[in-house]
């Protein structure tokens, strides 16, 4: 691609908002990626003419909108439907359960009597179906005017459904202002009146709480897709940074390795060093604590002493040598000498390794 066919960066952050604006569903671009493929970014924001948040073309999209609004009006009278057929059925129950109060009028009877015929005869009527449409007999060969015979009678009918208008409308209050005290329990103490202002407005305030638990679940969403995108973004930069770690320490861990070795030695040496001052001090305090000044003084005396022998040995020593050298030409006179020069010469050399000792003793 030629330099001149990328967009520069003001371009491309304005794409990226106008983008960004459209909400595309599977759009997760970094102006990096926009500079690097601008057409495929003004691709992306051609197509966002064309299509809803969601993906959908706008045609389909409307479509889309229709048919849900029909599903909405046809769920709506269903539960019409079936809210009305569970209060009747709920009015049936409690008709049972109070058969054993004997409180209750014969109109209440002749009331629930009536409305119980009428359900049971219409309920079997709609299983039966139309009879063109059946391929196979009806069960125990019934059809539906054998079925209409067992209506109740058209003024009980008339009678029991203005009653059953009045039944329902109290069965519905008495719902929703249980549902209105389940939401707000401090309603429960208020007048029927106030109730029913709260009720005539509960739909609203339902319909703005579940507005608020739609966002709050889009902000969830919208929080989680950050942070997986910061998490992968982390994970990156720590590989990078381990990365990094493991080049200095096999770049520089030689060298670290010489200096940390150079410093260990001079740390061994002067250690060592401390240790033969420390032994040495421990010898000279054994010796000062073994000789003491009277002790010191008495070996001096005796060197004093020993050395004076020792002149005086070898004084007699060097005049017997001249003796000897004089008398060197006798015979046994000679000999006799030699002997007496000999002892005098061992006497000394005695003394001499005598006082040797003593002064290695004293040192």
């Amino acid at each position: 691609m030629a330099s001149g066919d990328f967009c520069s960066p003001g371009e491309g952050m304005e794409i990226l908002q106008q983008v960004y604006s459209k909400q595309l569903p599977p759009c997760n671009l970094s102006e990096e990626d926009l500079l690097q493929n601008p057409y495929f970014s003004k691709l992306l924001l051609s197509l966002s003419r064309h299509v809803d948040e969601s993906g959908l073309s706008l045609t389909l999209a409307k479509e889309q909108a229709q048919a849900w609004k029909e599903v909405r009006l046809h769920k709506t009278t269903w539960l019409r439907s079936e809210i009305l057929q569970r209060i009747i059925q709920e009015l049936l129950v409690d008709y049972y359960v109070k058969t054993q109060d004997t409180n209750l009028t014969s109109e209440d009877k002749k009331f629930h009597e009536t409305l119980e015929q009428r359900l049971l005869v219409t309920e079997l009527t709609q299983l039966l179906g139309p009879s063109q449409e059946r391929e196979i007999p009806p069960l125990l060969g019934l059809e539906k005017a054998d079925l209409l015979e067992l209506m109740p009678p058209s003024e009980d009918f008339v009678w029991m459904r203005a009653r059953l208008q009045l039944e329902v409308e109290e069965q519905l209050k008495k719902k929703c202002f249980t549902l209105l005290c389940y939401h707000d329990p401090n309603s429960d103490a208020d007048s029927e009146t106030l109730k029913a202002a709260k009720v005539w407005k509960l739909a609203e305030v339902l319909v703005g709480e579940k507005q608020q638990c739609q966002d709050a679940r889009s902000q969830q969403r919208e929080q989680m897709m950050l942070l997986e995108k910061k998490s992968a973004t982390y994970s990156q930069v720590l590989l990078r940074c381990l990365t990094l770690l493991q080049r200095l320490l096999q770049e520089h861990r030689l060298k670290t390795q010489s200096e940390l070795d150079r410093i260990n030695a001079q740390y061994l040496e002067i250690k060592c060093t401390a240790m033969i001052l420390k032994l040495r001090m421990e010898e000279l305090k054994i010796l000062s604590d073994t000789y003491t000044a009277e002790k010191v003084e008495i070996h001096r005396l005796i060197r004093d002493r020993l050395e004076g022998a020792i002149r005086l040995q070898e004084q007699d020593m060097e005049k017997s040598r001249q003796v000897l050298n004089t008398y060197e030409v006798l015979g046994e006179e000679f000999d006799r000498l030699v002997k007496e020069y000999t002892q005098l010469k061992q006497a000394t050399e005695d003394k001499r390794w005598a006082l040797q000792e003593f002064n290695k003793a004293y040192h």
